[in-house]
């Protein structure tokens, strides 16, 4: 692989495509360098990186108000401050019939893609009321978020229930040694889309 040292290229020109380099090889752009575009710039929008947790096993909670679900947390670092960070989060839950419970995405200490503020109502980004005994419910989460941050996050959910109800991870309500007690796994996956 050969290194090209210079302080400034003119211009590069050609008919079609003009490439530079070989398949292997990186460019370089120190800090503080411009790039302006004058063009059609393409290749860009592609995921830098995925991250991803699952959860096969339990965890229950009688919390009122929001506390973090154990083991339902994710760390990315973008690569630059024009990244989004797409979320995808898939929990399974169940709780006493009759009752309702909810989820909520957080990004550190930020609570992100929650319903509008009305009176006493509960704000989450998923949730809802149990509509039968041995009843579970699937809470998918798919948000995109702009951070604009270089900085490590953590990604993660949350949850709270109706007062006088349990709600539970991966299992339903009466997690009977039976056929019909369906045992689940819950994920949250982050992935870097790249600006």
């Amino acid at each position: 692989m050969g290194t090209l040292k210079t302080t400034n290229i003119q211009s590069i020109s050609g008919s079609g495509t003009v490439t530079l380099g070989t398949s292997g090889e990186t460019f370089t752009v120190p800090s503080g360098v411009t790039l302006a575009n004058s063009g059609t710039a393409t290749g860009f929008g592609k995921i830098g990186q995925v991250v991803q947790t699952v959860k096969t096993d339990h965890a229950s909670t009688t919390s009122t108000s929001y506390a973090d679900i154990s083991g339902m947390s994710v760390n990315i670092t973008p690569s630059a401050t024009s990244s989004k960070i797409l979320v995808l989060a898939n929990v399974n839950t169940g709780q006493t019939l009759n009752y309702s419970s909810a989820v909520q995405l957080m990004r550190d200490t930020t609570a992100l893609f929650i319903g509008d503020a009305s009176s006493s109502r509960t704000r989450g980004s998923a949730g809802g009321i149990s509509p039968k005994a041995r009843g579970s419910q699937q809470r998918n989460i798919h948000y995109l978020d702009s951070p604009s941050s270089t900085s490590a996050l953590t990604y993660k959910l949350q949850w709270l229930v109706e007062s006088g109800s349990t709600v539970y991870l991966n299992r339903d309500e009466g997690n009977a040694d039976a056929v019909y007690s369906i045992m689940c796994a819950s994920s949250i996956t982050v992935m870097e889309v790249l600006a």
